[in-house]
């Protein structure tokens, strides 16, 4: 039998190298599709980006193109304005010449309007003049303020009004409702607006308006009300003089304590220590009060005060008075016989004026 011959390039041969090719290609294919998705995955971003930069570029352009509109009109608005200011000046020059001429024409009038208005003028500041003169000199003397009475009393008060700052304090705790005890405790339980028509209240009002007419118009004033603190009567000068030459401010003043409601009880003290606050020190003090202080500093923790305590708290806010003469004007109050005393020793050590005045003063 023949032996069969040995071919290399058989066909089990080639069956091997076309698996092993296609193997190789299968693997390139399955590399290659990782490959782009790697890629894919990795240019993601800066595609979203490029996308968004053309997205800006292509609004850019549209802006662009607005702007370029814009100025096109512009420019357009730019050539009609000019054009129309020419025409306008053109309109314009003969218009200057002639005025020109009327402004040689209406030199002289002018001229004499101008000396009668200054005139005028003149005429006018010189009516006003007379006018306030007669005011001052006729109406009110040498007052600041008027102070309308009744009849044609008069009062020998000895009360000096002099100094260059005067201070003047108004007792407005609830004492000052009514001359008795039973009176007070009906009136502090009523309105406000009753509590103000209080006779022995619109007494110390009235007191305070007639002072205020007394004052030297050089002078420097400041007015306290008081009860369990103190405070000026008008807002926002506390510690601060205000000048007796400025009329409205004076009239405030004094207005403002027709608005004040007498309540709580009486801190003389506290009213003093107020008062010492003023820089410089007053030079004259008017105290107008109807009885002993009822506290010091602060509330008693006892609702009834003896007139042995009363004194002793007056004492002890009277050695923080400042030296000054202190003109006491004390109204009557029932309960306490030893105010009386007490004030006009006050008055009389201080070289000051003690006064109870009648209930139909001032």
């Amino acid at each position: 039998m023949k032996r069969r011959s040995v071919n290399v390039f058989s066909l089990s041969f080639l069956d091997i190298i076309t698996c092993g090719l296609g193997a190789i290609i299968l693997l390139f294919v399955l590399v290659n599709a990782k490959s782009a998705a790697q890629r894919d995955s990795i240019t993601s971003d800066f595609r979203a980006e490029v996308d968004r930069m053309e997205q800006e570029v292509l609004e850019g352009k549209k802006d662009l193109i607005l702007a370029r509109n814009a100025i096109e009109q512009t420019e357009a608005n730019l050539v009609r304005t000019e054009g129309l200011s020419r025409r306008i000046i053109e309109i314009l020059e003969p218009k200057k010449i002639e005025l020109s001429d009327k402004q040689d024409d209406t030199l002289a009038t002018k001229t004499h309007v101008n000396k009668l208005k200054a005139d005028l003028k003149s005429l006018d500041e010189e009516l006003k003049r007379l006018r306030a003169g007669a005011k001052t000199q006729d109406d009110m003397g040498t007052r600041l303020r008027k102070f309308p009475g009744h009849g044609d009393r008069q009062y020998l008060t000895d009360l000096k009004m002099g100094g260059r700052r005067i201070f003047i304090l108004v007792d407005a705790s609830a004492s000052m409702l009514d001359e008795t005890i039973v009176g007070i405790i009906r009136r502090r339980n009523l309105s406000s607006k009753e509590k103000l028509k209080s006779a022995k209240w619109q007494q110390a009002v009235a007191t305070v308006n007639w002072l205020t007419t007394q004052l030297p118009q050089t002078s420097q004033f400041q007015i306290y009300a008081f009860n369990e603190t103190a405070a000026p009567l008008l807002k926002g000068t506390r510690g601060t003089w205000l000048a007796a030459g400025n009329v409205d401010q004076l009239n405030q003043a004094a207005d403002n304590i027709r608005s004040v409601v007498p309540q709580k009880g009486t801190s003389l003290l506290n009213a003093i220590t107020a008062m010492r606050a003023m820089k410089p020190a007053p030079d004259n003090i008017f105290l107008l009060t109807d009885g002993l202080p009822t506290m010091g500093s602060s509330k008693p923790w006892r609702k009834r005060v003896t007139s042995k305590k009363r004194l002793s708290l007056f004492n002890e806010a009277i050695r923080k008075f400042p030296r000054a003469p202190v003109n006491v004007i004390l109204y009557p109050m029932e309960g306490d016989p030893l105010a009386a005393d007490a004030f006009w020793r006050l008055a009389k050590d201080t070289r000051g004026s003690f006064l109870s005045p009648s209930k139909d003063w001032p």
